[in-house]
């Protein structure tokens, strides 16, 4: 006998979301029948509107085979198996056993698989007993949500609520990017940036908490690829006719000043193509101090419009998928990055650093001082807010509102020279002001010896709509020359901001909902970093309802905590 040998795969490896329904052999084909309807009313419900972080749909699978005992249920694993599902959805609808059930199908796949029970709250033989039955005995032993939602009472097709099926879709974007990361890869050129330990990859602990996986390369390969001009002489000649053509402005002010511009460009197309033969989805350039800054070597151009373009979901040649990219190498970053990226569907993240926190009293005194009046009702005069701003890493989506075109978003860039005090290698950094009214989320990751795991530091927050001439006093006092976004968290002080942000970077992402980054730091074991006086435990209809094994275990935290020593 021989071995068999299997064929390369073609297709990359994503995650499948599988739904089905438990049941009672003892009911009657007409309770069964409605039950099978069910998975496929949920399975078509979702269909399409769970995205991956390509943006692409996810693909559902169901099956009409009820799990009612422990043959279906291996029937049933088996078949979802073959289909590659990894994410979980139970339906169920009338009463009936875990263990021979939901349990005896979740011993097929790892002990990590996101599992969700999503129900009706209906009369009738209640799915809803089952659902709080079989919550309640895996919760004993590791994490189950549960989604109780409302569809019609009677009725072999019944009507599910939108809210039921919103609420379903948050879980399963959290689910999706918990799958989807395992076995991705992330690239850190260079090593951590003027040693700043907030910024290291901690390549083990991300390993075992996010199943991701970082390819480590020294700035010399990609010095030596600069050099050696492998990238097509053509396309950077491209990118930067339409970096001229698009924006409001490149500022050249000789033939060297040109000759860098071009060297930057063409870094864009080395580290893009380099990221695409190694599979990478985000990745971190460390640039300071030795590439650019180190007046002992030889000073290269600066990656500013590289890594912008990397987080932004356009280039010279259309519409992209966002790569995740920090600047000086911050994989904490990155990573923060790629998670809200990644819980949005491939919406474009911001990195910042955490420049300097602006309290009331102290905007009042500068307008005082310009003799500019501003509007003291305002949220960002009345709270206050972060000026946020760095050199690199700026998605270009952010200089406008979230879906202006591309023409309307770069004729609010303009590219001056790079401080040449900071960057001796010269190049072009990007400039732009954000607008007010961005709504989203803001925070940042951060990793823990003592607890061995990585907790993250959220807060909703909200662009500052501030008039120009006090936007530009503000941005003059930190630096003119790159993009600056002034966020307004909703819960956090100015006082706890300033003290308690785990590094001097902060990320921000448009449109996520705290119940689907809440949900996948349950899926991940992150513990929630949200320590704001003013935001209470739980908010109803925006926090996804706290699963029952914390509740059992002292609180989320502590279970998070106990948890950890199990991985």
């Amino acid at each position: 006998m021989s071995a068999t040998q299997l064929k390369d795969c073609l297709e990359p490896e994503y995650p499948v979301i599988g739904v089905f329904a438990p049941g009672d052999p003892r009911l009657d084909e007409t309770v069964r029948d409605r039950c099978r309807n069910i998975v496929q009313i949920i399975a078509d419900s979702i269909e399409g509107r769970v995205l991956l972080p390509t943006g692409e749909p996810c693909k559902v699978v169901y099956s009409r085979t009820l799990v009612d005992g422990e043959k279906t249920a291996d029937i049933v694993a088996a078949t979802f198996k073959e289909a590659g599902v990894n994410i979980l959805v139970g339906v169920p609808d009338t009463w009936s056993f875990p263990q021979l059930t939901t349990i005896s199908l979740m011993a097929h796949f790892p002990k990590d698989t996101p599992i969700n029970l999503t129900c009706g709250n209906a009369g009738p033989k209640p799915g809803v007993v089952y659902a709080q039955a079989t919550a309640g005995a895996m919760s004993q032993y590791r994490l189950i949500h549960m989604n109780v939602g409302t569809w019609e009472d009677r009725g072999m097709n019944p009507k599910v609520t939108p809210g039921t099926i919103d609420k379903l879709i948050d879980w399963c974007h959290a689910a999706v990017t918990k799958q989807y990361l395992k076995g991705k890869r992330v690239a850190v050129i260079g090593h951590d940036s003027m040693g700043m330990e907030t910024a290291m990859a901690h390549i083990i602990p991300v390993r075992k908490q996010f199943g991701l996986e970082f390819a480590r390369v020294d700035m010399k390969l990609i010095s030596d690829l600069m050099r050696k001009e492998a990238y097509c002489k053509k396309e950077q000649k491209e990118l930067a006719e339409w970096l001229k053509a698009k924006s409001a402005g490149v500022q050249l002010n000789n033939a060297d000043d040109e000759t860098k511009f071009m060297e930057s460009c063409a870094m864009y197309l080395v580290l893009r193509d380099f990221l695409k033969d190694l599979n990478a989805i985000g990745g971190g350039f460390m640039n300071q101090l030795e590439w650019g800054s180190d007046k002992r070597g030889i000073g290269m151009a600066t990656p500013d419009i590289a890594e912008s373009f990397f987080n932004s979901t356009f280039d010279h040649n259309g519409k992209k998928a966002p790569v995740p990219f920090a600047t000086e190498a911050d994989m904490q970053g990155m990573l923060t990055m790629l998670i809200f990226s990644c819980l949005t569907a491939g919406k474009a993240p911001l990195f910042m650093d955490f420049r300097k926190v602006w309290e009331p009293g102290e905007i009042k005194a500068l307008a005082d001082e310009k003799g500019i009046r501003i509007d003291e009702s305002a949220l960002w005069a009345k709270k206050g807010f972060v000026d946020g701003n760095n050199s690199g890493s700026a998605a270009f989506d952010w200089a406008g509102m979230p879906g202006d075109s591309v023409d309307a978003l770069m004729k609010n860039v303009t590219f001056p020279l790079a401080d040449p005090a900071y960057f001796i290698g010269g190049g072009n950094s990007a400039c732009f002001h954000s607008p007010g009214g961005i709504e989203g989320i803001a925070g940042r990751m951060m990793y823990s010896e003592i607890s061995g795991l990585f907790s993250l530091s959220w807060d909703e927050a909200v662009t500052a709509d501030i008039p120009a001439d006090m936007r530009k006093e503000f941005a003059d006092l930190t630096d003119p020359t790159w993009p600056h976004t002034f966020l307004t968290p909703k819960y956090a002080t100015m006082n706890e901001y300033k003290h308690f942000p785990p590094a001097n970077h902060i990320h921000m992402i448009e449109g996520l909902k705290p119940a689907v980054l809440e949900y996948w730091m349950d899926l991940t074991n992150v513990l929630s970093q949200q320590a704001w006086n003013q935001r209470p435990a739980y908010i109803e209809g925006v926090d996804r309802p706290t699963p029952l094994l914390y509740l059992a275990n002292g609180g989320e935290n502590n279970a998070k905590l106990m948890l950890a020593k199990k991985l």
